[in-house]
């Protein structure tokens, strides 16, 4: 069966003699304990799910506090087209890359959301011969932490309605209600909703909407949370609402921070897999990088540095948005100081950047990636720009030429960096040997001197814009006299030295999606601010970006199904 084509399934030299969930059914995986003690963590500390999946324990986490960390490397990518990258196979790939050249090395990857599994973009779980394993056991319920960080984020809900319902003594204006309730799944239907109709039985009738489960402020606390004590004050911190007078009222006045903090005490342990190649690999979290931040969580990767000598992690999108929320958020947060990035690019997405069609992308086309490759140097320029050495990686296809490779090649040593082929889709940790070679050279080398792009001091309309303007290409951004009043709100109440989390469309450096390439001098348009509180920075939703997905025309639900033996096909 031919590899089913999905934006996030890129790269390969040869043709795979069968398709991902294939490939991932017939792993021959190791017992989870035996990939564990390649770690070193004894038995007695897995919590197991099964025989190929676990959770560490807290107890054992609580134990590596002194040891030494390891080299952090991020994976990060080029703006998406519907051509693919395919991110997440090269950060599994050059996992077991550095493995076969005998470093010892972990992967920590977010874990899918349902929302796109049965969308448009498929799974996360990599691809081809680079994949993490049971597949079907991560693209779907796994270990059961997005339906307990659901869960956390509806029982908030309720516990606010039901608060205003019984007499409302905190004084909660309905009209100023913050707190969204949240599901796994795209469904335009709940973006805007009317609750508590029905009569006065069923509470009092106002605006409401559903987010998806990995846009929840539940999710990106989760994912930034230390432990057990750091997770309940996060929670607490929460902004539930308002008062008539404005004055906030937190998770914690409601006593919401107690409860939510048992359903989610079990899946902030972090979980613990395997790739293919019986390689050890992390998911946990799993925050949307065009709505959230799109990190994993900071739990599983700490835990990561102290066991392995390198860690390799990915950062959701392009890195406009997921590697600059990588260093301005969770490395300013955690403490975490990267030792280099990998930019994963394709000859078939530059040449769409370049303004080729998708059903041209086959024809050879130097010039198309030429132009195109002006997306790549903004890249590569901009993960320079935070101090940290880069490596483009070209996730080579069967249509690739040497001459439109060259282009590539050439951009990236303009720029300072070395852009290497990598075939990991068709050939594993073989494919991926030269740039898990090019890796440690970065790494002993170090030259990475990390820094974020803004202070926390500087105001946060300022942050927006230094984002925009250095980040995005942009000539400044813009708000209406709403928005710019609920930044001086912010500022003024004492969230002004939080950073910022951009929700962004992915697939532009502007805030139009149609704008390929390397746009500059555009405007961003901020068209709504909404306070984290616990998670501990502000969203700034610009341009059409939904915080509630909808599904495509052709959903891929549509082919996913249980076939005679009962085993799922069509998930990819």
């Amino acid at each position: 069966m031919a590899k089913k084509a999905g934006p996030a399934k890129a790269g390969s030299m040869r043709t795979a003699p069968k398709s991902d969930i294939e490939i991932a059914r017939a792993a021959r995986m190791k017992p989870i304990a035996e990939i564990a003690r390649k770690l070193g963590i004894p038995d007695k500390y897995l919590i197991q799910y099964g025989p190929t999946k676990a959770k560490v324990s807290f107890d054992f986490i609580e134990t590596l506090a002194k040891k030494k960390d390891g080299k952090l490397i991020l994976v990060t990518a080029i703006t998406p087209t519907p051509a693919g990258e395919g991110k997440t196979t090269t950060t599994v790939g050059l996992g077991d890359g550095l493995n076969r050249i005998g470093k010892r090395t972990a992967i920590c990857l977010r874990e899918p959301s349902l929302g796109p599994c049965f969308g448009v973009k498929g799974g996360a779980a990599g691809g081809g011969y680079a994949q993490v394993v049971p597949m079907e056991d991560i693209n779907l319920h796994f270990t059961g932490d997005f339906h307990a960080i659901t869960s956390a984020n509806n029982l908030l809900a309720a516990l606010l309605d039901n608060h205003i319902y019984w007499g409302n003594e905190l004084g909660i204006d309905p009209r100023r209600v913050a707190w969204r309730r949240v599901m796994d799944m795209n469904d335009r239907a709940l973006r805007q909703i009317v609750s508590s109709l029905g009569g006065v039985a069923n509470g009092f009738p106002r605006e409401d909407g559903f987010d998806i489960t990995v846009a929840s402020e539940i999710m990106a606390i989760f994912c930034l949370a230390t432990n057990l004590k750091d997770l309940e004050a996060r929670l607490g911190r929460i902004v539930v609402g308002y008062t008539r007078d404005r004055k906030p009222i937190l998770a914690k006045d409601l006593k919401g921070a107690g409860p939510m903090s048992v359903l989610l005490r079990d899946a902030l342990a972090p979980n613990l897999v395997q790739t293919l190649e019986n390689n050890p690999a992390f998911i946990h979290g799993g925050p949307f990088a065009n709505i959230a931040h799109g990190c994993n969580s900071v739990l599983a990767t700490r835990t990561a540095l102290k066991l392995a000598d390198y860690v390799v992690t990915e950062a959701g999108f392009g890195a406009d948005l997921g590697a600059e929320k990588f260093f301005d958020i969770k490395c300013r947060m955690a403490g975490l100081k990267p030792s280099a990035a990998v930019i994963v690019a394709t000859v078939r997405a530059l040449k769409m950047h370049g303004g080729v069609a998708k059903g041209d992308l086959g024809i050879p086309n130097v010039e198309a990636v030429r132009a195109g490759c002006a997306n790549l140097a903004r890249h590569v320029a901009n993960v320079k720009g935070f101090g940290v050495a880069a490596v483009v990686a070209i996730n080579r296809f069967n249509a690739d030429t040497d001459a439109e490779i060259q282009v590539v090649q050439e951009t990236a040593r303009k720029l300072g960096a070395e852009a290497i082929l990598c075939t990991h889709w068709a050939d594993g940790s073989k494919g991926t040997e030269a740039l898990a070679r090019h890796v440690v050279k970065l790494v002993e080398k170090g030259n990475s001197k990390f820094k974020v792009l803004y202070p926390d001091s500087m105001p946060l309309w300022d942050k927006v814009k230094t984002i925009a303007t250095k980040i995005y290409g942009a000539a400044d951004i813009q708000g209406d006299a709403k928005v710019r009043q609920q930044f001086k709100d912010l500022q003024d109440g004492g969230y002004g030295n939080l950073p910022i989390c951009m929700a962004k469309t992915q697939y532009s450096f502007s805030t139009d999606p149609n704008m390929k390439g390397a746009p500059s001098g555009h405007i961003v348009s901020v068209r709504e601010v909404r306070l984290s509180a616990g998670a501990g920075f502000v969203v700034v939703i610009t341009g059409e970006i939904m915080t509630m997905p909808g599904l495509p025309k052709v959903p891929a639900a549509n082919s996913i199904f249980l076939n005679e033996r009962g085993q799922i096909e069509g998930l990819f």
